[in-house]
């Protein structure tokens, strides 16, 4: 039985509080300045590039190494909001309001955040395992690396669909919502491995799809997976809100 709460049917708004997605742009393209900024930064100090990457983005992307993952295990979830160029952070926002707000209108948007991490999570973990098992990958191991919310957002590309596969956007637009999805699957492979020429990031993107299909699956049937994160994550931001009582008035 799928159960339906905290449905949210606004549009994309700033004043809206409740509006997970605004949140994740805005998380996003808030790392994205700050970085720009610290570049520029050691640039006008005089500082090679190498430098920048050594001091700042070696600690935050994701190497596509174990080793290097036991000494920086935050980067896990740091690599999904970290975007090293203009165009790659422009695009992944413009995906993650379209799919973002699909799943928030349809499933709450309770199930954004937890989502997005999982799948930014279980997409790293198959970016890692299929660097160090696909043969044609490991040759790049000691100098390969990750970074961007592609995983994150695919999984939440196909847990919307998932949600609603024939939902269309425009009432007088004939395109289902599936559509628009093979759009994106084409567009998101198309620029790793035609543009890119990189098959390494296939593994985590695989990763985060298949975690947005069994994650809004096992919703649809009355499970949801981001229960136990959304109330530890509501205890911790009001943990020091002062409680109300209600006053009756006679």
């Amino acid at each position: 039985m799928m159960h339906v709460e905290e449905r949210n049917t606004t549009p994309l708004s700033l004043g809206e509080e409740k509006n997970m997605v605004i949140q994740l742009l805005l998380i996003n393209i808030t790392v994205f300045a700050l970085l720009f900024f610290t570049e520029v930064i050691y640039r006008m100090e005089g500082n090679p590039l190498a430098r920048y990457h050594d001091d700042v983005l070696s600690h935050l992307m994701l190497r596509a190494s174990f080793t290097t993952l036991l000494h920086n295990p935050w980067t896990l979830v740091t690599a999904m909001f970290v975007h090293d160029s203009f165009w790659m952070i422009v695009s992944n926002m413009i995906w993650l309001a379209c799919f973002g707000t699909m799943l928030q209108n349809h499933a709450g948007r309770q199930r954004v955040l937890p989502l997005y991490l999982l799948s930014g999570i279980v997409g790293a973990v198959f970016y890692l395992l299929g660097m160090q098992f696909i043969p044609s990958f490991r040759e790049l191991q000691p100098f390969a690396s990750t970074t961007g919310a592609s995983a994150a957002i695919m999984g939440l590309a196909i847990g919307a669909t998932v949600v609603a596969p024939r939902y269309r956007l425009l009432p007088d637009l004939p395109i289902p919502f599936w559509i628009i999805t093979l759009v994106f699957l084409f567009v998101n492979f198309g620029t790793h491995v035609v543009n890119g020429h990189d098959l390494t990031m296939v593994p985590s993107l695989i990763g985060g799809g298949l975690t947005g299909f069994l994650y809004m699956q096992q919703w649809k049937k009355g499970n949801d997976l981001g229960a136990g994160f959304n109330k530890t994550l509501h205890r911790i931001t009001h943990l020091f809100h002062p409680k109300t009582h209600l006053h009756i008035v006679k």
